[in-house]
């Protein structure tokens, strides 16, 4: 035993050094496949987002700011939208942009910022009896806030890049975020510099049922990149960039799903949605007064062969919840009719 003391001391000796130089170098620890856990980002904190019309003020939470938004405005029946000029002194409703960019940079145009921020600049009703009304057996998920960095949206255009009108009807399109709803949303707010990367959707729904409005609807979520959506009249999409495919972006609602954990990968399917996903997808959809037949899936009006989403989804279900709850326009699809803070 006494001769194999010096041999036993190096040893220690020796994994003590390495084990203090690991330390010490983090960059070398992370080069080895493990990730230390002060390096994870914290999940980003979401502000809800609440009116004292829709529903009383909850007790706040010490992690949880309470956005409260203004008392209701007075609603003419016809929204009169504020018009801005453009370079060309051209009136453009809303917050609508006129025409795309034929000479883009390679990191695109950055979209308009969205300060302040209430409930009614994602989901405003249209008086207060509507407000009020619960439909779907009294169901009303809680609401919350987590903007997009403005690299990862735009506006929405009046005409396409070969300079035609556009005007189709609204549609609504479901995703999946195949990642939890954190690590889906600290992606979306962060900075993009390439338009390769540059993505986001209107709204995710958390595998609580909770809502997460992370993009206007007046304004263009990156949701689906080259995708044509058909209609009984035909093909619908609009080109916004000279050099990428034509999408339906401009004209559509992108709402995501929070994926399952054991969704969070490539295989064809997973356990589903939550009850509550399906109920809280249902009443947000109603307040978009999007028809039936407009209402589409990623992997449907996707041409790029590459999107699946929503796997697992039970449309029949879906149509169920959705039928219990009244249509309305509270979620203003259209940047002529934008209603801002």
């Amino acid at each position: 035993m006494r001769k194999w003391t010096p041999i036993l001391l190096l040893t220690l000796y020796l994994l003590g050094v390495g084990v203090t130089v690991g330390l010490k170098n983090r960059d070398w620890i992370v080069a080895q496949g493990m990730s230390l856990w002060s390096q994870m980002p914290p999940p980003p904190k979401f502000e809800r987002v609440i009116a004292e019309t829709v529903s009383p003020s909850p007790s706040p939470s010490p992690n949880v700011k309470l956005v409260v938004a203004e008392e209701p405005r007075p609603q003419a029946t016809q929204p009169q939208p504020e018009m801005v000029a453009n370079v060309n002194n051209v009136p453009v409703p809303g917050t609508c942009a006129l025409q795309p960019d034929p000479n883009p940079t390679a990191s695109g145009k950055v979209g308009p910022a969205v300060n302040p921020v209430t409930l009614y600049r994602f989901r405003r009703p249209t008086d207060v009896q509507t407000a009020n009304l619960q439909g779907g057996v009294g169901y009303t998920p809680n609401e919350y806030q987590a903007l997009a960095n403005p690299t990862n949206y735009g506006q929405r255009f009046l005409y396409d890049i070969n300079g035609q009108p556009v005007n189709n009807a609204p549609i609504v399109v479901l995703h999946e975020t195949v990642s939890d709803v954190y690590s889906a949303v600290n992606f979306f707010q962060t900075a993009q510099n390439s338009e390769d990367n540059q993505a986001s959707y209107h709204t995710l729904i958390m595998l609580t049922g909770d809502i997460v409005y992370i993009v206007p609807p007046d304004l263009r979520a990156f949701g689906a990149g080259d995708s044509v959506f058909v209609s009984s009249t035909g093909t619908e999409t609009v080109k916004t960039h000279p050099k990428r495919p034509p999408s339906v972006n401009n004209f559509a609602y992108h709402v995501s799903l929070e994926t399952p954990a054991d969704g969070r990968n490539n295989a064809d399917s997973h356990s589903g949605y939550t009850a509550a996903q399906y109920q809280s997808l249902a009443w947000l959809v109603a307040k978009t007064g999007v028809p039936d037949a407009r209402i589409t899936t990623h992997a449907v009006v996707d041409r790029s062969g590459e999107r699946r989403d929503p796997r697992s989804f039970d449309s029949q279900l879906f149509l169920q919840y959705l039928q219990s709850y009244p249509r309305t326009q509270e979620i203003m699809i259209s940047c002529q009719s934008a209603y801002l803070n």
